[in-house]
């Protein structure tokens, strides 16, 4: 090859993977922004709340409920896996289901206030949301099989998580002082920004795929994985960890039935959570090349689950502030090297499906148990201190499973290229990036 086809060739595949890499932090960013449980997350609350007056357990129950779809995302996998829409298994359905969900949330707007007619339009925002992010997932997980790149991968996915959240917090308690359908118009304008980024910038080769036995691919993937040990153990991780009691919304009347803060109060502690967590983000960019994740998972997983305990102390603003910001800290810490044990163990070949499995736990998980919280404190009379010294032990319980993992999941370092126990090589054509 002459220099100059040299030349021409590496600028096209750096011009590749930034246009990828535009794809996955506007996909995680949109798809996370614009949830109903993240910039409408407090206006949802405090609609719920202080208009139609329900207690705390109704208030989660309402997320639990209208988050139904999230719990089902694999299937959602196993259909952006085997059924290509015109030869595309990624930018055909992220690109549908965002305008979806814009009409979808278009539609809120003019939804009355009554609880069960905002749950309902809400979960069928969760379907288009779930398609959307299963979509953005899958194609990330490739880009990541395609340069070793876990850590770094994960830690993208986490920084641009938590930019979202960085911007919620304060936009959220500015929105639920305002008429809520102003939060519609916000959530469906945001989810419009993904449409024109996919439309230009997401190149994938067309693909052709006997869906049958792509069903049967992934039937099989299935199978090897339940069948293995280290897989088992590290699902069985991050339900341990995941399925601690939940505080959220427990917290959310704390902070405006006990120390009286406002709206726009609570979405700055959300901030400060946000921005010390994308501090975590950055270290973990750094250490996730440096030290194993054999040894990351035990000391993460550790400072993750101590945190609750800060909420004992939670009393006054200014501690407040500081409990939110270690909090948001060490939470984050915890979800990396969670996040890099599921890319690690997701099968080749059927990254929607295996991934988007994973996460449901985690879906599961965090709505469900805030539901439990919620229903510990208005149903059997706990005080809020014993739901969070449950949430500590139970979340550190974690611990002393990361230390049995396998050596094929945790034994290396970022970019170490190693064969994941109960990976299955690819046997069907697959879209992969174009890099």
């Amino acid at each position: 090859m002459v220099p100059g086809q040299a030349r021409q060739k590496a600028k096209q595949q750096n011009e590749s993977i930034i246009h990828a890499a535009i794809v996955v932090a506007t996909g995680i960013l949109v798809t996370s922004l614009a949830q109903p449980q993240l910039l409408a997350g407090i206006p949802f609350e405090n609609l719920l709340k202080n208009d139609l007056h329900v207690d705390r357990a109704a208030n989660a129950a309402f997320f639990f409920w209208a988050s139904l779809p999230w719990y089902f995302k694999p299937l959602a996998g196993v259909i952006t896996d085997a059924f290509p829409i015109f030869r595309s298994r990624r930018k055909s359905y992220l690109l549908i289901s965002s305008v979806l969900a814009v009409l979808a949330w278009t539609g809120l707007y003019f939804t009355p206030h009554d609880y069960h007619k905002l749950l309902y339009l809400t979960m069928l925002i969760n379907v288009c949301m779930v398609v959307a992010s299963t979509a953005v997932s899958a194609y990330m997980v490739e880009i990541a099989h395609a340069c070793s790149g876990s850590g770094r991968l994960t830690a993208v996915n986490n920084f641009v998580e938590q930019l979202a959240l960085v911007i919620a917090g304060p936009t959220a308690g500015y929105l639920a002082s305002a008429a809520f359908g102003w939060t519609a118009v916000a959530c469906g304008g945001i989810m419009f920004l993904v449409i024109p980024v996919a439309f230009l910038l997401l190149h994938e080769r067309p693909t052709a795929i006997d869906s049958r036995l792509q069903l049967q691919a992934a039937s099989q993937q299935l199978k090897q994985v339940l069948q293995t040990k280290g897989v088992w153990m590290a699902t069985g991780l991050m339900m341990v960890f995941y399925w601690a009691p939940g505080l959220q919304t427990a917290l959310f009347y704390k902070q405006q039935n006990d120390l009286h803060f406002d709206t726009k109060t609570q979405g700055f502690f959300e901030l400060i959570g946000g921005v010390c967590s994308i501090l975590a983000t950055l270290l973990y960019v750094f250490l996730c090349r440096k030290i194993s994740l054999r040894r990351l998972l035990p000391g993460c997983l550790a400072i993750g689950a101590s945190a609750n305990l800060g909420y004992l102390f939670y009393t006054s603003i200014r501690r407040a502030g500081a409990i939110e910001g270690f909090n948001g800290f060490a939470y984050a810490a915890a979800e990396l090297v969670i996040m890099d044990l599921a890319i690690r163990a997701t099968p080749k070949g059927s990254e929607g499906f295996a991934f988007s499995l994973m996460m449901s736990v985690r879906n599961l998980s965090l709505l469900g148990t805030d539901w439990v919280g919620a229903k510990l404190i208005d149903d059997l009379h706990w005080s809020f201190e014993s739901v969070v010294w449950a949430s500590a032990i139970v979340a550190a319980l974690a611990v002393p499973i990361a230390l049995l993992l396998p050596s094929g999941l945790v034994g290396h370092k970022d970019a170490e290229t190693l064969t994941v126990e109960g990976s299955l090589p690819t046997q069907l054509p697959i879209t992969e990036p174009v890099l």
